[in-house]
């Protein structure tokens, strides 16, 4: 095999969903307040018998079913997570004993935000290489377990929720070449810390290296992969909030793209946030097999990853 491509995707998100209304009866803020500024409206909430490791099973089951595969087919696991509160067993192998595959490589990925994109480059590059024939590459987040339900500022963002990718080996390249890398100076301004954990960031600092700086990196991901940013089909970016995505696919050039915009509905959910707006926008038919597809993480570290892909 000369490559890679994603076979089939899935998505998974609580069945409770936390409205603005909701969260004004618990903090000081209202829905004009929050649309405006983050312009997310709902966001989904995992109860406390739903682990890390079941949002992502139900993503990588749907993304198995779709693919017309048996959990037997699968020889490496990647999930990428920030949230996942036990060292070991990690959630890589947790997931591969709820689904029943049966002697993978199982493996967890923590780069926070560009968690997803970090883990199918990691994908990618163990079935080129010959080290793994299948993988199971998923990003799932319970946000909710390391927020502080009183500071408005973080508690307004979150959301909980997994989206999965199958991963096989292909005659043409359909996952494009990685372009990662973080800055670690300015790694503290979004942090998971502290006994508990808790989710706060520096937002300010964010926005302004998210809409000033990384457009030109996403540009160099697509020349990657050969292709200007207005051949893109669809942009799928991290979804912090609607400030950072929109002025970001917009310097980026994709002209003729789809943006994914699921953060309305389904808030920040860290490193499942790319592959849950994925895998909605080709449920819904809003891109077709075949498409070129940026999908860009960016976050936590302060890391970012990107790479094209062929729409499954």
């Amino acid at each position: 095999m000369n490559g890679s491509r994603i076979a089939a995707v899935g998505h998974y998100q609580p069945a409770k969903v936390l409205t603005n209304a909701d969260l004004a009866g618990m903090v000081d803020t209202s829905d004009e307040w929050i649309a405006s500024r983050v312009g997310i409206r709902t966001r989904h909430i995992a109860g406390p018998d739903e682990p890390v490791d079941e949002l992502a099973a139900h993503a990588a089951a749907k993304a198995l079913a779709t693919a017309g595969l048996a959990p037997d087919a699968i020889d490496l696991v990647v999930v990428a997570t920030s949230t996942a509160i036990d060292r070991s067993p990690n959630t890589a192998a947790r997931v591969a004993a709820r689904l029943g595959i049966p002697s993978p490589a199982a493996m967890d990925v923590n780069v926070v935000c560009a968690g997803f994109t970090h883990a199918l480059a990691t994908a990618d590059h163990a079935v080129r290489a010959g080290a793994a024939s299948r993988a199971l590459v998923i990003g799932a987040d319970k946000m909710s377990e390391v927020t502080d339900w009183t500071d408005r500022t973080t508690c307004v963002l979150v959301g909980d929720g997994a989206g999965a990718a199958v991963v096989e080996g292909a005659d043409h390249p359909a996952i494009g070449p990685v372009l990662w890398g973080s800055v670690p100076e300015m790694g503290h301004a979004v942090r998971i810390e502290g006994t508990p954990p808790r989710f706060a960031q520096e937002g300010q600092s964010v926005y302004r290296w998210a809409t000033t700086q990384l457009p030109a990196v996403a540009r160099r991901a697509c020349e990657r992969a050969g292709l200007v940013p207005e051949e893109l089909a669809a942009v799928v970016l991290h979804q912090a909030n609607l400030r950072i995505i929109e002025p970001l696919a917009s310097k980026i050039g994709a002209v003729n793209a789809v943006v994914a915009r699921d953060v309305t509905d389904s808030g920040n959910t860290s490193a499942a946030s790319i592959p849950l707006a994925f895998s909605k926008l080709v449920e819904r038919g809003a891109i077709s097999s075949g498409d070129p597809v940026l999908l860009f993480g960016f976050g936590g570290n302060l890391s970012y990853a990107g790479q094209v892909v062929h729409c499954p």
